[in-house]
């Protein structure tokens, strides 16, 4: 399988079919530190990332905005001191698609790359 950082997201429509459970087996393997939680019914991949201030956790966020209007998938992010959690799901099918993983994939990236 390719890697989820490599991949692009793909355009989704209402009904599109939800990941299996076997998919999302599959895909967590490939971003470790995500959970997926429910919120309202709806299954979501989260993570919560750490920072030492809140410039660097203003700043992520803001990297986190740009790969997602590259990718024209948006996620729920909180930006707090020292922290930013970030949410991925697709609001058109009400839970998961391979696209929340990809940029799960890609948001990893974003975090482990040097300043």
């Amino acid at each position: 399988m390719q890697n989820l950082d490599q991949m692009k997201c793909e355009v989704c429509r209402a009904g599109a079919p939800k990941v299996t459970d076997e998919e999302v087996a599959t895909y967590l393997q490939q971003v470790p530190g995500w959970s997926i939680v429910e919120n309202d019914g709806v299954q979501r991949l989260e993570r919560v990332f750490t920072f030492k201030n809140f410039v660097d956790a203003l700043a992520f966020t803001n990297k986190v905005g740009q790969i997602a209007e590259e990718e024209g998938h948006h996620p729920a992010i909180l930006t707090e001191w020292g922290k930013v959690t970030v949410a991925w799901w697709t609001h058109k099918i009400g839970g998961l698609h391979r696209n929340d993983f990809i940029m799960a994939a890609k948001t990893d990236q974003l975090y482990n790359a040097p300043s």
